[in-house]
């Protein structure tokens, strides 16, 4: 059976990616007959200026066509006598980074295209060190267009030496820097006798003959579950990222650590006694075991459990990351919530160097500190990709809004354990009688929030309710005195109010905040930390009466630029998309409004019996003749 090699071309536009491998495949007689048939007439169209133009055959869009360059992403195979190949050709506009990081990811080498007139640009730079992260270790420089600097071996010898230098760090496996014309064949798919100075392989016969990491068995058989069919088969199926296995083998369940043997292995409909590295299989266990989507089956307890980790990640989202922020994270099958605690530095594309950021715009790389919402399975991605290799999601849109590969885990965050107590929520909540809640009023500043906020508490309190409220001034006294108003601040800001929030509601305590919390995200986060006791009400008074009132004057201030990042002036607030309860407090008095509001949320309690259950070991012990307790 031929090896199969996976490789993807990245090069500037007009580099001539799919002149290279179209040309590839036309002197090795690989094209189809209506290809060749039709390769004369449509190169008239083509950049080849009369010539054969080999590009045309993967640029399939007429524009790509006319202008001479790669618009949309083409994927290839072909077969050879030595080697069966799957590539991607990724056109390099900047736009298609995304591309470029998530095609990396899956193969074994990288074709780097230059022209031999420009040499090596920023963004060979840029693709060479996200392909780096990406865990691919093989790289071939294709110096293309020698005919346009007459086989120069000074020149090319420049190119190839600055290129060498950059990569000098970057931990690789093989380099191979290779000169070509491709639009004249020369060391394509033969030795070009235009460089006698060049005692290397064409290129083709190199793509033929390396050997990659693909081409062996990796140690340590993993296999993350994608789904487990049925109680009573005891199986799972997965793709097996690395080792192998046989019937008979022990195998352990992993965060679970259950052992059990395999009994049967099937693919498709067909059973066998083993299976490896790349198969997708269903393994049948001898007993049950506490297993599931997301779970990982491996042969040895060598891999680690962390629930906070560091992170070089690419950031592809239109929306800046600022952290402080919740996403999904995806490794593997398992899909947790995370949270990019800190952003430590950016990285520069060109120089490698690290740069101070505290947000990430598209298309930045940096290193990050993030923290699950529950341990999981994770090596390094260079030593397994399936655990070391990850997405993070959109919570709100479900795009994806980066990738990463894991570095290394914070071991301190092993050292610290949940506590569990035997006073809950629950009982406190009998206790004072009253369902806890969280009312988030939000909206503009001078909207009213915190006076209906502090009307509603007052309401609350004459009806024997137990409540706190938090404003947003006052809290910017003591616990959130270091933060200030950029995004970043802000985000940090409201996550702090929700956690103290939730431990308000943990009291049994009616809590209520006001706070402008401009972003939707942030929001939505504090809704994730407090659960269904959030109640969003939104005074959607509107910024011109807002304006208007100005009661602390500082709209006037931001409008003479004296306070920058002013929400609604120079900083956005984003309109809630569905909130509980809405009210213009232009449109009505303070006293009607606060009516509208205790109203409408009368329906969120129910009043628990005050007859409170306490665990046994909760009751004091006797103390001689005296019954009362005191604490």
């Amino acid at each position: 059976m031929k090896s199969l090699l996976k490789f993807i071309t990245c090069g500037s536009v007009g580099n001539g990616k799919s002149t290279l491998f179209q040309q590839m495949l036309y002197d090795v007689k690989l094209l189809f007959s209506e290809q060749k048939n039709a390769l004369e007439p449509d190169s008239i169209i083509g950049s080849g200026g009369g010539k054969i133009d080999c590009s045309v055959l993967s640029d399939v869009l007429m524009a790509e066509r006319e202008q001479g360059i790669s618009i949309d992403v083409a994927f290839r195979c072909f077969t050879t006598d030595q080697r069966s190949f799957a590539f991607l050709e990724i056109p390099s506009h900047e736009q298609y980074l995304k591309n470029i990081t998530v095609s990396a990811s899956f193969v074994d080498l990288v074709v780097i295209i230059v022209d031999a007139t420009q040499g090596v640009l920023t963004q060979t730079r840029r693709d060479t060190r996200i392909c780096t992260m990406m865990g691919i270790k093989h790289f071939v420089l294709v110096v293309n267009k020698m005919d346009l600097i007459h086989y120069d071996h000074y020149k090319f010898n420049e190119i190839k030496q600055d290129f060498l230098s950059f990569t000098a760090n970057f931990n690789l496996e093989s380099i191979r820097v290779i000169p070509v014309s491709a639009t004249e064949g020369d060391n394509v798919t033969k030795q070009s006798e235009k460089t006698p100075w060049y005692d290397g392989l064409p290129i083709l016969s190199y793509l033929e003959t390396i050997k990659v990491n693909s081409d062996f068995i990796k140690d340590g058989f993993v296999m993350p579950v994608h789904v487990k069919p049925n109680h009573t088969f005891g199986g799972c199926y997965g793709h097996i990222e690395s080792g192998d296995i046989s019937v008979g083998d022990e195998i352990i369940a992993l965060p679970s650590n259950e052992k059990a043997q395999v009994k049967g292995i099937f693919i498709k409909d067909n059973e066998y006694v083993n299976a490896v590295m790349g198969q997708s299989v269903m393994i049948q266990l001898d007993r049950e075991v506490d297993v599931s989507r997301g779970c990982i089956l491996v042969k040895d307890e060598n891999f680690k459990l962390a629930d906070m980790f560091t992170a070089t990640i690419l950031w592809m989202d239109e929306t800046e990351l600022v952290s402080g922020r919740n996403y999904l994270i995806k490794v593997g099958t398992k899909i947790l919530t995370a949270m990019v605690m800190s952003i430590k530095y950016k990285i520069d594309l060109n120089t490698g160097n690290n740069i101070s950021a505290d947000r990430l715009l598209k298309n930045d790389m940096a290193s990050c500190d993030i923290a699950l919402s529950e341990t999981m399975v994770f090596d390094k991605y260079e030593n397994n990709k399936a655990l070391g290799g990850f997405i993070l999601i959109d919570r709100i849109t479900n795009i994806v809004s980066a990738c990463g590969v894991i570095d290394h885990s914070l071991r301190r965050s092993m050292n610290v354990v949940w506590q569990n107590t035997d006073i809950t929520r629950e009982i406190r909540s009998k206790q004072k009688g009253q369902k806890p809640l969280t009312l988030w009023f939000t909206g503009l500043s001078g909207s009213g929030k915190s006076t209906l906020a502090n009307e509603v508490e007052k309401r609350l309190i004459a009806m024997g309710k137990h409540t706190m409220l938090l404003d947003g001034d006052n809290i910017r006294h003591g616990l959130n005195k270091n933060l200030g108003f950029k995004e970043v601040d802000r985000v940090e800001n409201i996550r702090r109010i929700a956690e103290v929030s939730k431990l308000m509601n943990d009291a049994g305590i009616i809590t209520i905040t006001s706070f402008i919390s401009p972003y939707n995200k942030d929001r939505n986060n504090a809704k994730e930390i407090i659960g269904n006791e959030f109640i969003e009400i939104y005074v959607s008074t509107p910024l011109e009466e807002c304006e208007k009132r100005d009661v602390k004057g500082l709209y006037k201030k931001a409008r003479a630029g004296e306070i920058p990042n002013f929400t609604g002036i120079s900083s956005p607030f984003e309109t809630p998309n569905n909130p509980d309860i809405e009210i213009d407090t232009s449109r009505y008095s303070i006293e009607k409004a606060t009516d509208t509001i205790i109203n409408q949320i009368m329906k969120y309690f129910r009043k628990p019996s005050r007859s409170v259950s306490l665990p046994k070991e909760v009751y004091p012990p006797t103390m001689g003749n005296n019954s009362d307790y005191s604490a």
